[in-house]
């Protein structure tokens, strides 16, 4: 599903923190988002989800206005957000429950994934059992099975150590073969970007304007080009 933002701009508590912000997300591509700590990422996500409204501009999916409207999106934040006192398999669930799935249901379907998503055998853990790896594949499968063709993702490993994050980003790189999505993710670190992207926006600090971009596809495989198009982005960034 084709995901477009179009000349967003909003300002939040008197602060000017987006400037006319347009980005393109096609079907079952994945778009990458960097930019400086505060210059408005998170916030376009919560645009993009319906949470807060824009002052400017539109969103539009497969050529809907969705501007201001929640329940279209699947939106994985910082934070895992498991329920502590629910195992594993519930706490995936709980997407499909509010669908109005039984629950019975809803377990088979959600069981259904474990495997591929590296959960199986962990069904009756407790988020507190559980690596921070492991708690966010759970997140991702519940963020999944909310809604599949447009997931937001924002900067879902940034708590992981360095070794976990790699293999995190490494394993989310690889499962979207079989689970194709269309996907936004929010990042600050410039490897994640190029490892995992189809595409890069690169923002620019408060308020954020897209200040460059990059189509990573023509570079993959590149080792020269990817360490030009990597100084490129640092630059843009200092």
């Amino acid at each position: 599903m084709e995901l477009e933002i179009q000349d967003i701009s909003k300002s939040l508590d008197r602060i000017y923190t987006l400037d006319k912000v347009s980005i393109q997300v096609k079907d079952q591509e994945f778009v990458a988002v960097l930019g400086p700590s505060g210059c408005g990422k998170s916030t376009l996500l919560n645009i993009v989800s319906g949470l807060i409204p824009p002052d400017q501009g539109r969103i539009l999916i497969g050529g809907e206005d969705w501007t201001g409207r929640t329940g279209r999106v699947s939106y994985m934040q910082q934070n895992d957000l498991l329920l502590p006192s629910r195992n594993i398999l519930d706490n995936v669930i709980v997407p499909l429950l509010l669908k109005g799935i039984k629950k019975n249901r809803a377990r088979d379907v959600a069981h259904s994934f474990f495997a591929d998503f590296g959960l199986e055998g962990f069904e009756g853990y407790y988020p507190d059992q559980l690596s921070g790896g492991m708690r966010q594949r759970a997140a991702l499968l519940r963020t999944y099975l909310f809604a599949s063709d447009i997931l937001l993702l924002d900067e879902p490993f940034v708590s992981l150590d360095a070794i976990t994050r790699r293999k995190m980003q490494l394993w989310l790189r690889d499962i979207r073969i079989n689970y194709p999505s269309s996907v936004l993710f929010v990042t600050h670190d410039i490897d994640e970007a190029l490892i995992l992207a189809d595409r890069v926006y690169v923002f620019s600090a408060r308020p954020a304007r897209v200040i460059y971009q990059l189509d990573v596809t023509a570079i993959r495989g590149d080792e020269h080009s990817y360490n030009s198009a990597k100084l490129e982005i640092l630059n843009k960034l200092m």
